[in-house]
């Protein structure tokens, strides 16, 4: 058998056009200025996304996920088939859709041809315009039958928490919930892989043929949990580090992510058992590991194996970047124990998901 090191591997964005999207992706995406289309979403870990650097350069991650070692996808992801995290940047320049996503149960029944994978996700704040804000969680009492005769009447978005955003901020999304994002900012959204997605109102908006976009009224209201969710803002738990200032920002079952803001040389340790991928929010300097040392700019993904039993991020200016992980819940509830953390303050952060 043929041994391939473990080494530090980026990937390229694929960006996707979309009616609502920005004509700027500055300056996480400098080249992407002036744009003849609007660019909604760059999916930064998407199956078609070509991996740039490394023993796999060249392929689509969907290749080279499944020609990778097991040492390389970590003892607990190796059950994936497919690689089980999307990671995206939003340009919303108008609002989204009112959307909900179902879970993996719904998925597994109804959406085989589409994955058989639900959606379950959070957003983390990147950059905000003031008076931005969320649409996330019907109002306490909003029924079935209520939120159909809104649809009819065009006036859906009264029946919503609204959320006022700040940079910085998470928000955590679970399957089942309506939602929509408005105009204002920049998010990274972490999900599970899955692009499933039921629209329940549209604006009106037309697509490039002039016609209106799909809704999927019907299975949204089969997948919506009008008793509620889990979903809402996260206060972020800060981690003691002595080389970054680290936050855990939100954790379920399908993925956990921190925000390291890092003004030092500032070691990533590997773990067996869990790849890690970086997202850099801002900032450029240089990622090492033992085999080389490469640029990092704002807006790229990294990939760190497994077995890559450490990495050091060399900032050349202010760096902040999310890194995020497929946990085990159980053994991170009890590493946050035991670095002192109470029940209360865990379970604000590590979420339950249906």
């Amino acid at each position: 058998m043929i041994v391939v090191e473990p080494v530090l591997t980026r990937i390229d964005p694929i960006f996707s056009p979309r009616p609502w999207g920005a004509r700027s992706l500055a300056p996480l995406f400098p080249d992407k200025a002036n744009l003849a289309e609007p660019l909604g979403e760059a999916w930064l870990t998407a199956l078609e996304s070509r991996v740039a650097t490394g023993p796999f350069a060249g392929r689509s991650l969907r290749d080279a996920w499944r020609a990778m070692p097991l040492d390389w996808r970590g003892t607990r992801p190796a059950r994936h088939h497919d690689f089980p995290l999307l990671l995206k940047f939003l340009f919303p320049h108008d609002k989204l859709s009112i959307q909900v996503h179902p879970d993996d149960s719904y998925a597994a029944q109804h959406e085989l041809a589409a994955g058989g994978r639900g959606k379950t996700e959070m957003w983390h704040i990147v950059s905000a315009e003031p008076h931005g804000a969320l649409l996330l969680g019907l109002k306490p009492g909003v029924t079935r039958e209520i939120l159909v005769d809104a649809v009819a009447r065009n006036s859906v978005e009264a029946l919503f928490l609204r959320h006022p955003i700040h940079a910085g901020e998470t928000y955590f999304v679970e399957a089942g919930t309506q939602h929509a994002i408005l105009p204002g900012m920049v998010v990274c959204e972490v999900q599970e892989y899955s692009d499933l997605t039921y629209r329940v109102y549209d604006y009106g908006r037309v697509d490039a043929s002039g016609r209106p976009r799909e809704l999927h009224l019907e299975k949204a209201l089969q997948v919506t949990r009008f008793e509620g969710t889990h979903s809402g803002k996260v206060p972020a738990l800060s981690l003691h580090s002595p080389d970054a200032i680290k936050h855990l920002l939100a954790a379920c079952r399908f993925f956990a992510t921190e925000r390291w803001d890092c003004d030092r040389t500032t070691p990533i340790e590997g773990d067996i058992s869990e790849f890690q991928l970086l997202v850099i929010l801002s900032g450029h300097g240089t990622i090492h590991d033992s085999e080389s040392a490469q640029p990092y700019r704002s807006g790229q993904a990294w990939f760190l194996p497994a077995s890559l039993e450490i990495a050091m991020l060399q900032p050349a200016v202010p760096t902040s970047l999310l890194r995020v992980t497929v946990p085990d819940t159980n053994l991170l509830i009890h590493q946050l124990l035991n670095q002192g953390f109470d029940m209360e303050q865990i379970s604000r952060v590590v979420l339950e998901t249906v």
